[in-house]
């Protein structure tokens, strides 16, 4: 027993020795430029992140505040490397850590310094582009110290803090928080089955005189997000498109969809209602499969033929309803969101398919 106490002792004190040989580092003051926090305020942040690490014996900033004081030290502008360690060495710190955090544009470019003062030079530097995202300061300073000291960062979250090819998210843009992709679409939906041939049809027989297989669809995408969680997102999108306009025909649908989309890679997919408006009139098919209307019959006695409603242009306006499934990919070049999406309508007359595109350019708040 004695024996495993004197071992568990002697682990203490190595363990203790070993912490307390850590290096000492002194996290000063930042060059700030056009930025809006202090030098206080990121050499505090850099000090933080430092601390988290448990790398070094960081320094105190009102250990340092008092130092300075006793030496008449004047830390406000001293970002060089023969100011660094001057004030190092009066300090009596074995390592000392500035840098500075400047705005070029739409870019932070992040600097990190740390000397070794006994040796009085640059031990590593760390220089890192960033997007503007000036509210994840402290994010970018993590970043950038951990790259400094050669420790793995979080490349999903390096990306989106660096890359401008990246999804609106909580990160770029925090009071959307969220890829949005309201805009204009555009496209061709495709009819099958019964609509097909009543689009094709001549006029006298209940058609429009149209092509049977597409249509050109015009339209615009409302969306409202409810919830934003990790890689994806909640949404409902609300889409009015007209149909058939080339044609001379006015189709209007209004399809309410709710969806869920990643927002690293912009696939999502829908499911929701589609409502429309179109001419329907009562009427029956013969025999050889001929369609006429409900007082067409010259037949002796009752019609034997089952009565049904089916689109015809000589029918009064009704409402129709579908389910509409929808799946596609929004791709992004530079700032501008181009949503690819292909959708499908089933029905009784006739299943209707095709595919939507649309653009936006989200600006960041």
């Amino acid at each position: 027993m004695k024996k495993y106490m004197l071992l568990l002792t002697v682990f203490a004190i190595s363990l203790f020795n070993a912490k307390a040989q850590r290096p000492t580092l002194t996290v000063v003051n930042f060059d700030s430029q056009g930025i809006e926090y202090t030098p206080e305020q990121l050499g505090s942040m850099a000090r933080m992140e430092m601390e988290k690490l448990d790398t070094f014996e960081v320094m105190d900033r009102y250990d340092v505040d008092y130092l300075a004081q006793k030496h008449q030290l004047e830390l406000e502008g001293c970002y060089g490397k023969i100011c660094l360690n001057e004030i190092g060495q009066l300090i009596g710190t074995d390592k000392i850590m500035s840098g500075s955090a400047e705005l070029f544009g739409e870019t932070i470019v992040l600097s990190l310094r740390l000397i070794d003062v006994n040796e009085n030079r640059i031990e590593k530097t760390q220089v890192k582009e960033f997007l503007n995202v000036q509210h994840e300061m402290r994010t970018l300073m993590e970043v950038s110290i951990r790259e400094m000291l050669g420790l793995e960062n979080n490349r999903e979250l390096v990306a989106q803090l660096t890359r401008i090819d990246q999804f609106e998210n909580k990160i770029v843009n925090p009071d959307v928080d969220r890829l949005n992709l309201s805009g204009p679409r555009f496209g061709f939906t495709f009819f099958t089955g019964v609509a097909g041939d009543v689009i094709a049809a001549k006029s006298n027989e209940g058609g429009f005189n149209g092509r049977p297989n597409f249509m050109y669809n015009l339209g615009y995408q409302f969306e409202i997000q409810y919830l934003n969680a990790g890689k994806l997102q909640a949404l409902f999108e609300i889409i009015p498109m007209i149909t058939g306009m080339e044609q001379s025909l006015f189709l209007p649908t209004i399809n309410v969809l709710h969806g869920l989309r990643h927002n690293i890679h912009g696939y999502e997919i829908a499911v929701g209602l589609s409502l429309g408006v179109a001419p329907q009139a009562k009427g029956f098919y013969d025999d050889e499969g001929n369609w006429f209307l409900e007082n067409e019959w010259t037949g002796t006695g009752n019609n034997p033929y089952a009565i049904e409603n089916r689109i015809d242009q000589r029918g009064k306006l009704r409402f129709n309803s579908g389910l509409v499934i929808a799946a596609g990919k929004s791709f992004k070049s530079g700032r501008m969101n181009i949503p690819v999406n292909l959708f499908i309508v089933p029905s009784p007359y006739g299943t209707r398919f095709g595919i939507s595109v649309g653009f936006n350019s989200n600006k960041r708040r």
